[in-house]
């Protein structure tokens, strides 16, 4: 009986704080100003620094080959060396515990 009542309590002080919450809520948008760049593209070229017309040409590049292929087989290096090491170090780790 005690649990019972003291349930109905906390369920009427639940109620009540929430109801005195959703008064003082707002549900609207807002935002911050926008931030001025510091230190950087403050000249004629301030648009071309932030979206440079021809930065992500990779037909474009020199020595494209060489790159990709050097920057695939990086990415395939540390992706089966990452979970090798893993493996290797948490069975040390059991090994010697």
């Amino acid at each position: 009986m005690a649990l019972n009542t003291g349930l109905r309590s906390g369920m009427k002080l639940l109620t009540s704080s929430e109801s005195l919450l959703s008064k003082s809520v707002n549900r609207g948008f807002h935002s911050t100003g926008v931030k001025k760049m510091g230190g950087h593209a403050h000249g004629n070229d301030a648009e071309y620094y932030l979206h440079a017309k021809h930065m992500y040409n990779l037909d474009r590049m020199k020595h494209q080959k060489l790159k990709m292929s050097s920057f695939v087989f990086a990415c395939f290096a540390v992706g089966v060396a990452v979970p090798v090491y893993a493996v290797i170090f948490q069975q040390k780790k059991t090994a010697s515990g």
